[in-house]
């Protein structure tokens, strides 16, 4: 379970400030099984239950498309998630963009960097460069 999911449903319900058990009745999921989406202790939601938190949660479409690519990718980078959920401006496409490239090094990776070089393949790709 990607731990950057579970960070992502946190914020949300956070941002929204509902409890555990408010979000639950609201997505009609049980708050214990949320709780464990939150802390990576239990694998993927199927697409219904993203589906209805999401809805619970009012997520936006691109919040709504991150929390689908994490279900689907547990081993996303969750500094790079949370950098995108920080700087609005950071399109879904480029973040599963950079969220694909490997990252290799020992420091720490420049998520800034790694938008800008992924906006310059989109660009070419668009004809753009």
């Amino acid at each position: 379970m990607s731990a950057a999911m579970g960070s992502v449903l946190r914020m949300l319900r956070e941002k929204r400030g509902l409890s555990l058990r408010e979000l639950g009745q609201l997505a009609e999921v049980d708050h214990a099984y949320i709780h464990r989406l939150e802390t990576g202790a239990k694998e993927a939601p199927s697409e219904e239950v993203l589906g209805r938190l999401a809805r619970a949660l009012k997520a936006e479409k691109r919040e709504t498309h991150i929390l689908r690519y994490l279900a689907g990718h547990p081993d996303a980078d969750a500094g790079l998630v949370m950098h995108v959920l920080e700087d609005q401006s950071v399109t879904y496409d480029e973040f599963a963009g950079a969220a694909s490239m490997a990252f290799r090094g020992s420091g720490r990776p420049d998520y800034k960097k790694m938008i800008e070089r992924v906006r310059r393949v989109l660009g070419e790709d668009n004809g753009h460069g």
